[in-house]
């Protein structure tokens, strides 16, 4: 696939091959720029530039229930002094913890946890962008603390010491990722004067111990390093509240404009990372996960300096693509691969990459100069065939109706995006971006494909087969890896040997969409509503009333009782449904393209299709895929690469980070009739094609579909789809499908544990050089109820940033410290997640209960105000509206899905919260959550990592205190509790 940057939602169709007319401009009230923006878009945009030259956009949307901001600051980690690597990312981290006007520590997070918000950060090559979202009446208060960040931060000694630990914690998380690794290691192998080179994140080797060695102040460099680059005339902010863009200003100007300006010169960082030394080579790098991995790299002209023609869309949607004559179709064929993507890859204004990644089976590793021969080829096709305007005009037509009828996304993820922009593109494209090209130009297309040649290359080539023979290593994350000249000639002759397939063009898009009229809707619905059921299926169906795009939203799950009997079984539905999405590609990829997004993947009761996007040729892919399954046909060739890639994912199920695999464990020893990867990774093993051509007429020998539609669809058009699915698969002569009795419809139930024990399952880390350990301490309170659900959400929205600060700001016990509810089935509690290096996980569990104890105070002291505060935050979250169809679906079908069917259940919790006492909230502090409360339930998951294996050995030996138990056989223990009942019940909807 292209792997350009997409939008957090559905990008988007085109009318036929005929774009749309451009957006319409908004005008700025300044009269100086016009903002392109969407047709649909009804929102305020205004451009101000402050006194301090700070350029700010604010955008007014009275909808809104979350208010935004994101401040953009063009220095990242280019602009790191030498010999103090991560400092800039370092000053991120800092500047969240006090300010002169709020020297309380933590007090900016705090406010912004209890008013209903998020807050994060992230610091890139040449910026730093800090941001934050919150329930929209907050905005005021929360801005004023925010602009401290840029006005007069502390940075006191002891916290600029605590805080180098949680950057080093950071970095031990990032050791052992792959995506880190393989990123450092192209950029080591670069020009050393090139800040492309350096390290970003930073650890205390390099904040503490070097910098001590060469004489060096922390603290003191971090200060000089903020008043010398942080300065108003390199930021660029964005607000997006419900106020009026006059009072918008009036609040900005207000809280902005005491920060200094400088007048520092924007950084550049001119020349190319890559000299030629570091072209024509073909680099073998060992990764820690299985898998072989093929990365080609071309230094190229950036795409930023011609982003109206898009060449770098064009040529990533032509080697990206899937359909037949593409490179990956071939290559599929051939058996080689099993994903392609490309697009533009690390850039900047100075230089840029062209990058394909490709996913090689085990044949293909064997055939990488093949493989690599193809590609040359199809690139050299492309550079002959004089790039033919149909293909731009399509693209543009999908990208523009994608702009035109791009969904709301969440104002925390607009603003940051709008903020990052700012720093690169003019006003006026400050929304549309690069995202629609709309100049055909030849020659720039032309000129990136002259780039992608054998002449500048770099090929990096990672599978574990290269262990032990790589005699060098990265020095940030001790990757190995070797390095060998490959001469354009030799390549030459990989395009000479490699195989003679048909490579040409793709053909025209049929699933561009050429309706995008808004079916009446006679009343506003506010909840779905059943309009059929059968013994074979029921359809819930829920008409757009509020977003009035062209886009529909299906869900079909198939309901198959044989899908979750045995291990076997469960691992055969899934190489079903990976097979499935499979034999669609070549057809449906289009879709894809074209803003229509579908997905077949098992669930826990059998599998489900998903289909989101424009609704004109919906019906058209949703029968195609119907169809596919009723004749399917198990091909062994097939089947043999789902299975080698469903492998590679079991073996590198160890590699997970330690916090994930507690999350497993939790979950397997919660979730009756589950199965243990290891047993379904054995059963993989001995699995051949002729089992799934035996097993799949069982698995929908007895099937029910449950099915939601909803958005730009009518409901007879609904009623049609689903008759036409029972006709295909039950009422054909010939159907493997039968209707599910009433007594065989499953449901999914939850352990219950026992009151007033705390169960512990100590587990070591599954990949040994993990030093990393991990503690789940999870408290079970009740099963879905109005009241006690929104006592625990309002005790979690209390707890949440008094337990981040305490256990990572204060305690540093890793970077990963986490207060969250947890749902499993409608069964409900909370879990505290910390990762770390610094205790093991025996001793987590006791800085939990710890906290706990402290936390106490802040329960039984909090004042009216501030209870009636925290209330109102979780009603103004409760209350904030769905954004777009995929977000109001989701919370729909999750009702029917758990067989709740409570579509009220927002409007309920408000009217219990409306009436909640803080009485109430102590109380159920004191019986579910306080340390030795009567009613308390606890489970431990504790994961030891390498540095505390001594530990483990200890607590497995140890008799566990009183009124401990410990967990030694995970599917003993589960047989021997009792469940919970299940919502889920039969066609009816019967109580279990």
């Amino acid at each position: 696939m292209d792997s350009r940057p997409r939008e957090t939602d559905a990008p988007g169709d085109p009318a036929n091959g005929a774009a749309p007319p451009l957006a319409a401009a908004v005008t700025a009230a300044t009269g100086d720029v016009e903002i392109i923006r969407p047709r649909n878009d009804k929102r305020g945009y205004r451009r101000v530039v402050l006194p301090n030259s700070l350029e700010c956009l604010l955008i007014s949307d009275p909808d809104t229930d979350k208010a935004a901001a994101s401040m953009n600051v063009s220095v990242g980690y280019f602009c790191d002094p030498d010999g103090l690597e991560g400092l800039a990312h370092f000053l991120e981290h800092m500047l969240f913890y006090a300010s002169e006007k709020y020297p309380e520590e933590d007090s900016y997070s705090k406010y912004i946890a209890e008013h209903g918000g998020s807050t994060n950060a992230f610091t890139s090559s040449e910026h730093t962008n800090f941001y934050f979202d919150v329930n929209s009446d907050s905005l005021h208060d929360a801005l004023d603390r925010f602009a401290q960040f840029f006005i007069k931060p502390l940075m006191s000694p002891d916290a600029t010491l605590r805080e180098i630990k949680a950057v080093d914690s950071e970095n031990q998380k990032n050791l052992l990722s792959d995506p880190w690794r393989m990123s450092q290691l192209q950029k080591h192998l670069c020009a050393e004067n090139h800040p492309y080179h350096k390290f970003s994140t930073g650890n205390w080797n390099t904040l503490e111990v070097k910098a001590k060695e060469k004489g060096l102040d922390t603290r003191l460099e971090l200060i000089k390093f903020y008043d010398s680059h942080y300065s108003a005339n390199l930021m660029q902010l964005v607000v997006y509240g419900k106020d009026s863009l006059d009072n918008l200003q009036n609040l900005v100007e207000n809280k902005f404009c005491d920060i200094r300006d400088v007048g520092r010169k924007p950084f550049s960082f001119p020349g190319h990372p890559c000299t030629p030394e570091h072209l024509q080579v073909l680099v073998k790098a060992v990764p820690i996960k299985q898998g072989h991995t093929l990365r080609i790299l071309f230094p190229i002209t950036p795409n930023i300096r011609c982003y109206k023609e898009g060449p770098c869309k064009y040529i990533s949607h032509l080697i990206g693509h899937e359909g037949e004559g593409s490179l990956f179709y071939v290559l599929k064929k051939l058996g080689w691969a099993m994903s392609l993507e490309a697009g533009e890859g690390d850039w900047s204004h100075d230089f840029s990459f062209f990058c394909v990644v490709i996913q090689l089976t085990d044949v293909g590793q064997e055939h990488m100069e093949d493989t690599l021969g193809l590609l040359f080829r199809y690139i050299k096709l492309l550079q002959n065939s004089g790039t033919p305007k149909w293909i731009f005009d399509e693209l543009q037509a999908i990208c523009e109706t994608g702009f035109h009828y791009r969904d709301k996304s969440p104002p925390i993820n607009y603003v940051v995006n709008i903020s990052s922009n700012m720093q690169i593109f003019p006003p006026k494209d400050w929304l549309i971006a690069s995202s629609v090209p709309s100049k055909f130009s030849p020659d720039a297309i032309q000129n990136v494909l002259n780039e992608l040649t054998p002449e500048t290359v770099r090929i990096f080539w990672e599978s574990k087969k290269f262990e032990g023979k790589t005699k060098l290593a990265e020095p940030w994350y001790g990757t190995s890896y070797s390095v060998e000249v490959v001469p354009p000639s030799i390549i030459q002759k990989w395009v000479g040997k490699a195989p003679e397939e048909d490579l040409h063009l793709p053909k025209r898009n049929i699933f561009i969409p050429s309706d995008l009229s808004l079916r009446s809707v006679e009343e506003k619905v506010s909840f779905p509503a059943m309009l059929r059921k059968t013994q074979f299926s029921r359809l819930w169906y829920k008409p757009d009333t509020m977003f009035f795009t062209p886009k529909a939203y299906i869900k079909m799950d198939f309901h198959c009782p044989l899908s979750q009997s045995s291990p076997e079984s469960a691992v055969l539905t899934d190489v079903f449904t990976r097979l499935l999405m499979d034999y669609l590609n070549d057809y449906a990829y289009d879709a894809q393209v074209a803003g229509l997004y579908y997905v077949v993947k098992p669930n826990d009761t059998g599998f489900q299709v998903t289909m989101v996007g424009f609704n004109d040729k919906m019906r058209t892919l949703l029968e195609t895929v119907i169809g596919k399954i009723a004749e399917f046909e198990v091909k062994a060739d097939r089947f043999s690469v789902i299975k080698e890639a469903m492998t590679k994912e079991y073996e590198n199920f160890k590699f997970r980070q330690p916090y994930q695999q507690v999350l497993y464990y939790c979950s397997l020893i919660l979730e009756d009739q589950t199965w243990p990867w290891d047993e379904e990774f054995s059963a993989l093993s001995h699995l051949e094609a002729s089992d799934l051509g035996i097993f799949l007429p069982h698995l929908l020998s007895k099937t029910f579909i449950e099915c939601y539609f909803a958005g730009n669809i009518e409901p007879n058009e609904a009623n049609n789809i689903v008759q036409h699915v029972e006709d295909v698969l039950f009422n054909a002569p010939i159907s493997a499908c039968k209707p599910l009795s009433p007594s065989q419809h499953l449901a999914k139930r939850i352990v219950k544990l026992e009151k007033g024990l705390r169960y512990y399952y100590p587990a070591m880390c599954s990949n040994h050089q993990d030093e990393n350990s991990a503690l789940l301490h999870y408290i079970q309170t009740h099963q879905d109820n109005v009241k006690q659900n929104v006592l625990l959400q309002l005790l979690a929205l209390v707890g949440k940033q008094p337990a981040f600060h305490q256990l990572r700001s204060v305690e540093q016990l890793g970077y990963i410290a986490l207060l969250r509810q947890r749902n499993d089935s409608g069964v409900r509690g909370l879990q505290f997640i910390i990762q770390s290096t610094v205790k093991d996980p025996a001793n987590l569990d006791a800085r939990v209960e710890n906290f706990l104890n402290m936390f106490e105070s802040n329960v039984y002291n909090m004042s009216d105000a501030e209870f009636k505060s925290n209330v109102s935050a979780l009603i103004d979250m409760k209350l904030e509206k769905y954004k777009n169809i995929r977000e109001e679906s989701a919370f729909f079908y999750g009702e029917i899905s758990e067989g709740t069917l409570k579509f009220d259940r927002k409007e309920a919790e408000v009217a219990a919260l409306r009436e909640l006492k803080k009485e109430e909230l102590v109380g159920f502090f004191n019986d579910h959550v306080k340390v030795n409360a009567p009613q308390k339930k606890i489970l431990s998951i504790q994961v030891y990592g390498g540095l505390h294996s001594a530990e483990y050995e200890t607590i497995v030996q140890n008799a566990p205190p009183p009124p401990s138990c410990e967990i030694t056989d995970i599917y003993g223990f589960r047989r021997s509790r009792p469940l919970y009942g299940s919502f889920r019940g039969g066609v009816g909807q019967m109580k279990l």
